[in-house]
This record gives C-alpha cells, sequence and structure tokens, in this order.
C-alpha cells in the first residue's frame, strides 16, 4: 500500500440545466419523495439499482452522454422542473408546517437528538436495525413537522456488518468500507474552507474528531469521526464498526457521542436547550452541558448546574431486557472520567455513584442510570414497555409505587412514505382528503379507506406481493451462487414460491428472545400446511445476529437447514444481508407479518407497523406495540398475553407454537382462501380496511413525534430558558431550594391521620385530616396528598389515585415541632373495602415532577 502526497476530490460535472439534481442528491428528503427516486431511475434504472439507489454515486458513474441527452430532453427537464418545485416549497423558510403554525419562527435549532445509529437510506450503512431506522423516522418526520431540531451520532467507516451464509447455513460477516466521497454526506468545514476539527479528551489522549453533515429534509444531521491522521491508531479506529470492539471501544465512542457531539453544538453555536437521549448511549451529554454551565458561572456547584440542566434532558429506553443495557466496571469509569469528577468537583465516590447499579456482588456504572439521574422526563417505547420499565427501575424510586415511577411512554411510530408503496400511495391520493400526507395522524382522513373499491385494493396489494416473489427469486439465485451451490439448486431458485400464494413474512434481528424457529417446533405439521395444494402457505426469513450471538447465528442456520429439505425448498426462503432495501419489499408485499417474541421482551417494534399501509395484516404476540394496538377486526393474536417464568420456557414455547398452527389453520388461511363470486377475499379486504382505518392514524412517527413535542420538547425548553435566561438567577434559586430541602426532608413526618367515618355507604362522605411535622421545611415547600384505591389480597393498596389537600393551619393547640394539618373530603360510588393512606412531597413552581426527586414521605 502507498501512501498518497496529495488528495483529489473529483466531482460529477453537470449539464448547467442539470445542475439541481446535486442539491437533490445531498438532502435526503428524494428517500421519501417518489417522485425525486422517479426523477433518478429515468436518468438511468439500471444503474440506480447498480449502485443501491444511491444518486451521488449514480451521478458519479452515469454516461456523460446520458446527461447531455437528458439535458436536452424537454420532458425530463419537465420533471426535474416539478421535482424542483416541490422541493422548493417544502424547504422554503415560510412554509406552513406544524411547529410554525401553532409556535412561530426559530432563529437556529434548539432540540438536539442523539443516537448511536441512524437508518436513513440502504446506500448509508450507519445503522444495525430497528433502533437505527427508528431514529431515522423520527428525523424524517422532524422536518415534516418543521421542528427546530438537529440531530448528532456518528460516522462509521464499515458502518454494520454485511451478512453472507457459509455452505453449511451459517452467519459469515465481512465488512465493506463505507466510501463516503460518493454517499449523500458531506464534510463540515471551516469559513475559511479547511475542514472543521473539535477535541475532547478521551484517556490520555486529545482526540481529534472530523464533522460530516447529512441533510434530511429541513433537519440537519451532523456525524463525529475519529479517523483523523493525527490520532494514534486505537483513537482512529473509534468509528470504524457500529457496535464493534470491545468495552474500552464503546465507552470511547458514546465519550465520541454524548461529550463530542455537544462540543461539536457549541462550536456551531447551536447550544441547545433540550438534548434527547435516544438510549442510554449518550448519557455523557449531561455531564458536558453541567461542566460547561459550571465553567461560565465561576462559584456554581455541580448540583445547582445538575438541577438546572436535568430540566432539558428526555431520555427514552428501549431496553426491556436487564441484560441489554449498557454498564461499564468502575475500571473504565476511573481511565476516561478521572479529569471530569474535578472539573465537576465531585469525589471519585460521588461521580461513581451517578451511574451506580448493584449487580450480581459487585457494582457498575449504568449509562440508564446515569440519564435517568439526569433527566426530567424518560420513557419507554410503548404502553406495555413503559409498564416493563417502571417494574425495571422501581429499585431507584424505593418509596414510590411502581404505576407512579416516573418513566413514562410514547409508541415508537414508522415515517409513512418511507415506507409505503407507490402504488399504494396512488391509491390513497384518489380516494382518501390529499391532506392524509400532511396530516397523518388525524383519523378523519383514514375514513376514507373504506371508498377505496375492493377489486382496486386488493390488484394493488398483489401487484406488490408478485414483486416480492420476483425480489426474493432473483436474491436467493445469487446467495446460492456466492454459497458455490449445485447449478441444479441455483435454477431451482428461479421457481420457488408462488406469487398467489398466502406470504407471511418474519424479519427482525435474531435474538434469541425473538424467537425466530418457534414456527418450526412441529416440522411435519408445518410441512402439511405449507403442500395444501388447495391453499398453499409460504414464509419469508431474513435478518442478523449480533456477530457474537452464536444462539442467534444457530437459529439462522436452523432455517436454512429447514428450507433445504424437499418439503420446505420451495415454500421457505431466508433472504441473506437484511437491510432497508429487503425490509421495504418485505413489508410492502407480504399478506401476514409474524412476530413471536417472548413476552414482555419486545419493547415495541416497528416493522410490523410498516405492513398496515402497504394492505398487509400482523399475527403477532401480544408484545410491543400491537399489545394497545390489537383488535380482533385488524389482525391476529398468538395466546393472551400470558407470561411465563423462565424455567417453564419450553412449556410456553410448545403451547405458543400449538397456538400458530391452530391460528393459521383455522383462522388466517381459510380467511385468505375464501373468495367471493368475483375471486376476492371479501373478510380478508374487510381487516386490511380495519387495520388502516384503526391503526393508520396512530402508528406513524408523525404522530410520535408531535407526541415527543408537546409533551416533552417544548416544555423542557421553555422550563430551561425559564431557570437560565437572562441569567442563571432563578434556576441557582431552585437548585438552592431543592438544596434545602433534600437536606432537610428527614425532618418531615406524617404525625397522624384521622379518618371519620371509618364505615360508611355508597355515597357517603368522607373526612381525612392529617398532622405534618414539617421539621425546618414550610407548608409552601410541600404538597400532602390523599393516596386511596382497592385493596389486594394482602391488603395493600396496588394502584393507587391521589388527591392534593389542603392546609389548613398549624395545629391548635401547638405542639412541639412544625406541626400542620391538612384536610380532605372523599366519596366512594362503589362498595368493598378500600385503602387510603397520605404522602408528602416536594413542591416547587419551577420542579417538572416531585417524584424523580425521590424525596417522599409516607403515612
Amino acid at each position: 500500500m502507498v501512501k498518497p502526497v496529495a488528495r483529489v476530490d473529483v466531482k460529477p460535472s453537470l449539464p448547467p440545466s442539470l445542475e439541481r439534481l446535486r442539491e437533490l442528491a445531498y438532502n435526503l428528503r428524494w428517500t421519501w419523495d417518489h417522485e425525486t427516486i422517479a426523477l433518478f431511475r429515468r436518468l438511468d434504472r439500471d444503474l440506480w439499482a447498480e449502485t443501491g439507489n444511491n444518486p451521488v454515486l449514480m451521478l458519479g458513474r452515469i454516461n456523460q452522454d446520458v446527461l447531455q441527452a437528458a439535458a436536452e430532453d424537454e420532458a425530463f427537464l419537465a420533471h426535474l422542473d416539478r421535482v424542483c418545485a416541490a422541493f422548493d416549497a417544502y424547504m422554503a423558510p415560510d412554509a406552513r408546517t406544524w411547529y410554525r403554525r401553532h409556535f412561530g419562527e426559530f432563529e437556529k435549532p434548539f432540540i438536539a437528538y442523539f443516537s448511536m445509529e441512524y437508518g436513513l437510506t440502504e446506500c448509508l450503512r450507519n445503522y444495525s436495525g430497528g433502533l437505527g431506522v427508528l431514529s431515522g423516522d423520527h428525523l424524517k418526520s422532524a422536518s415534516d413537522l418543521g421542528l427546530p431540531l438537529v440531530g448528532v451520532g456518528l460516522l462509521y467507516q464499515e458502518g454494520y456488518f454485511h451478512q453472507y451464509l457459509n455452505a453449511d447455513g451459517y452467519q459469515q460477516q465481512s465488512y465493506p468500507l463505507n466510501d463516503y466521497a460518493n454517499l449523500p454526506v458531506q464534510q463540515v468545514l471551516k469559513d475559511d474552507g479547511t475542514p472543521l476539527i473539535i477535541e475532547i479528551p478521551i484517556a490520555q489522549h486529545q482526540a481529534k474528531i472530523q464533522v460530516w453533515k447529512v441533510q434530511v429534509g429541513r433537519v440537519p444531521l451532523y456525524l463525529l469521526d475519529t479517523n483523523h491522521p493525527d490520532n494514534p491508531e486505537d483513537i482512529r479506529d473509534l468509528t470504524d464498526r457500529l457496535y464493534g470492539g470491545d468495552r474500552r471501544t464503546r465507552i470511547r465512542q458514546e465519550i465520541v457521542l454524548g461529550i463530542g457531539g455537544i462540543q461539536l453544538l457549541e462550536t456551531l453555536n447551536m447550544r441547545p436547550t433540550v438534548c434527547h437521549m435516544n438510549e442510554g448511549h449518550s448519557a455523557f451529554l449531561a455531564l458536558e452541558r453541567i461542566r460547561i454551565m459550571m465553567k461560565e458561572n465561576p462559584g456554581m456547584t455541580f448540583w445547582e448546574a445538575a438541577n438546572v440542566c436535568a430540566t432539558g434532558n428526555v431520555y427514552t429506553t428501549h431496553t426491556p431486557v436487564p441484560a441489554g443495557l449498557e454498564r461499564f466496571g468502575y475500571d473504565l469509569i476511573d481511565e476516561h472520567f478521572a479529569y471530569l469528577w474535578q472539573e465537576l468537583g465531585l469525589t471519585r465516590e460521588q461521580f461513581h455513584d451517578l451511574g451506580r447499579e448493584h449487580m450480581g456482588g459487585f457494582d457498575v456504572f449504568s449509562l440508564p442510570v446515569l440519564a435517568l439521574k439526569v433527566s426530567m422526563h424518560a420513557n419507554g417505547v410503548s404502553q406495555l414497555h413503559g409498564a416493563v420499565s417502571r417494574t425495571m427501575w422501581q429499585w431507584l424510586f424505593p418509596q414510590v409505587p411502581e404505576d407512579e415511577v416516573p418513566i413514562g411512554s410514547i409508541t415508537n411510530g414508522i415515517h409513512i412514505e418511507s415506507w409505503i408503496s407507490g402504488e399504494m400511495i396512488s391509491l390513497f391520493d384518489r380516494y382518501l382528503d390529499p391532506a392524509w400526507r400532511k396530516e397523518p395522524d388525524n383519523p378523519a382522513y383514514w375514513v376514507d379507506v373504506e371508498r377505496i373499491p375492493d377489486a382496486e385494493l386488493w390488484r394493488t396489494h398483489e401487484r406488490r406481493r408478485e414483486r416480492l416473489v420476483s425480489f426474493a427469486r432473483r436474491r436467493l439465485v445469487e446467495q446460492l451462487r456466492g454459497r458455490g451451490a449445485p447449478q441444479s439448486e441455483v435454477e431451482a431458485a428461479s421457481e420457488v414460491l408462488n406469487p398467489d400464494a398466502l406470504t407471511i413474512g418474519f424479519a427482525r434481528r435474531f435474538a434469541t428472545y425473538k424467537r425466530a424457529t418457534l414456527l418450526f417446533r412441529d416440522k411435519e405439521r408445518l410441512a402439511r400446511i405449507v403442500n395444501d395444494p388447495d391453499r398453499p402457505v409460504q414464509f419469508i426469513f431474513a435478518g442478523k445476529a449480533h456477530p457474537h450471538d452464536h444462539l442467534g447465528k444457530e437459529l439462522i442456520k436452523e432455517i436454512i437447514k429447514t428450507a433445504e429439505q424437499p418439503e420446505f425448498r420451495h415454500a421457505l426462503v431466508f433472504l441473506e444481508n437484511y437491510d432497508i432495501n429487503v425490509a421495504r419489499y418485505l413489508v410492502q408485499g407480504v399478506d401476514v407479518w409474524l412476530n413471536t417474541p417472548r413476552r414482555p421482551n419486545e419493547a415495541s417494534g416497528t416493522s410490523g407497523m410498516k405492513v398496515i399501509y402497504n394492505g398487509g395484516l400482523n399475527a403477532s404476540i401480544l408484545d410491543g406495540w400491537w399489545a394497545e394496538a390489537y383488535d380482533p377486526s385488524v389482525g391476529w393474536a398468538i395466546g393472551a398475553g400470558e407470561e411465563y417464568p423462565q424455567q417453564e420456557w419450553d412449556l410456553q414455547d410448545f403451547i405458543e407454537a400449538q397456538a400458530l398452527y391452530n391460528l393459521l389453520e383455522k383462522d388466517i388461511i381459510p380467511a385468505f382462501y375464501t373468495r367471493a363470486r368475483d375471486g376476492l377475499p371479501r373478510e380478508w379486504i374487510r381487516r386490511i380496511k380495519a387495520s388502516m382505518q384503526k391503526l393508520a392514524p396512530v402508528f406513524n412517527t408523525y404522530r410520535m413525534v408531535r407526541e415527543y413535542a408537546e409533551e416533552y420538547y417544548l416544555p423542557s425548553h421553555q422550563r430551561f430558558v425559564a431557570l437560565s435566561q437572562p441569567d442563571l438567577t432563578r434556576g441557582r434559586a431552585f437548585a438552592n431550594w431543592l438544596a434545602r430541602v433534600r437536606a432537610n426532608w428527614h425532618t418531615v413526618r406524617v404525625e397522624r391521620v384521622l379518618v371519620e367515618p371509618q364505615q360508611l355507604t355508597v355515597r357517603d362522605e368522607i373526612s381525612v385530616r392529617a398532622f405534618v411535622d414539617l421539621g425546618a421545611l414550610k407548608p409552601e415547600d410541600v404538597t400532602v396528598q390523599l393516596y386511596y384505591g382497592s385493596l389486594d389480597s394482602r391488603g395493600e393498596i396496588v394502584v393507587g389515585e391521589t388527591m392534593d389537600m389542603q392546609h389548613c393551619c398549624p395545629e391548635n393547640p401547638p405542639k412541639s415541632g412544625n406541626v400542620h394539618e391538612f384536610y380532605a373530603t372523599l366519596h366512594y360510588s362503589t362498595t368493598g373495602q378500600r385503602g387510603i393512606s397520605v404522602r408528602v412531597l416536594p413542591r416547587h413552581d419551577d420542579l417538572t415532577d416531585p417524584i424523580m426527586t425521590n424525596l417522599i414521605t409516607w403515612a
């Protein structure tokens, strides 16, 4: 290998009339604008596919004669003008976006969204799976809504691995380099034209970080890259692979994301008021925000700065499985953060306490614990996952009832136009109000799905199934050739699957809890199902196992070996190297999306949401999003939401496999193949329409991001601004109040509670008086609440309701201490035994959620 003495950047030469193609190529709005994609495909359909749907590479490789011919083609130029007009209208500063209509103008983004990965398009391999695709869809909908948001992530030289299978069906990995010179990514330069470089400490090194930018519609996404020639090799290699390397590599990647990300935004003069941590990987950003605030305000303590900064931090957890959380030994913390705890004015032990979690006889530093401690808003990604998360993290809030642990939920969604087929878009445009594109979360626009003729809807879906079968055959031929399969197998692969058969898709990360092979527990029964000559069924699988997950790889191998058996060869296919392109074909073409996780381990899942908009139906365990979406009219449930202890998992798998076979044989297959005289499956089509009408307005990122904005971003922004501007006087006063309350909370106690009467009939009034010793605090420092609800078999209130009690006066005659009387009245509308308690919480106008303080005193 020869090191060059100079670098030359060669760009495509575009005729003047086609110059705007470059602008269109570098803004990823094309990834969800079908008209822009059609424009690029019109230039050279084969080259578009050959370059992996990458317009930048395509423009670099296209024949100049083709470009010149396009420049002289009036029809092409008219198409270009239409696309540019729509692009300009979308990007116009005065565009009437949701944010501008409701909240007015903004100068620069004040919401920063941090994620370890972004799945924006198949050619930009900066993602591994669901978390990245969700992050990409989040940015796209933030763009559609016009949110003042900027994304921050890492730029990986190799990204996630390329999957291929060896002759034995075992997953292998390769790591092709990303050629960023030919991708829709541009390096960020300073005013003098030189690359922008930021520097952060990583252990004993001062790491230099380059910055790249991806424009996602209206939203800029900045990606950090440690591959700088001045860095030592181990630092240069940090951003080689997504989720690669050892624990030291991981913590350093997360330092680059969190601390480097904040430093980048500071350098760009884009200081956010709100930082959204999408998973705990970026939690170190909170410490950097605190450090900067303390540095700019001499004399400010860590806790003063922490309490102000926390109001502007939002944390979303995606992990319902404790083993999936990001934790580090204290050796790595000491190696990387000694300088930081000194600058923060903390001792080593105090710094360790910020993330301390006790596990199996020793302590570790947990990024989720840190994120929960430094954020005023936290949420799971479905209603069920919110409940699971509250159970997981109740130990952090030992005095708080489980249902009140301060972790809410905002259910995930998908960016519709990124995943819906062009044919289905045309159908919706014909029969739905055109505003379905602008406000897809409005149920009124989806009512008109009923107007779509059954025949038209069904033929549209059938065309996509045919394309899926054709795509699967081509991919299978390529896979077998790559594996060195006999020519007879390669030729047979071009005839697998039936474009008219019931097609069921299963594609996701091959983690063991997702139970990809649940379908194979009774292969004889499965063989009878797929080989029914009158009602054939076929399955298409795809997905990657983590390189170190050998059990996941064994699941893939089992599918491959099963597919090689004669009775399954024609009806069972595994597609290698699952990515956004493969996913798009699957969700647009399958009749049923199958999901078999072990409840409650699926945080949300979004793949099944994508079939809603493409005329597919869901059959799933009642886990993740399906637990709240399921209705017998819109799809099928496997089981009834049961949860089993680990020692009974084998029994669970047997029971739920049988439930799946029964569902296929008795419900799904008959519904698909029962046809009216005109050949249409009328009952099936009714389910498709019901699914669209009921689920389409809900499970999209337009609704999801709007909820984040309304419930978290904007309240956090307003509170952070109130505490920090024009100076930090109000913020420091709040922090000092909280410190005083914390220091004196141990003196607060409920002296006694009087309940009269204790036996009553329905609608009688009950009076509750509480006498509370506030110690060194004042009545205005606290809220005293009545806590009441039904009793369980152990005589405990399981899920209670609260009512603020009114302050009456100091107890008369006064006794020792600072005792005050509080009262409330209550009515019961049903009979039975009820429990009543009283609790005391801190109260302040600037306190977001008193439960987050972990200060609570019970009677």
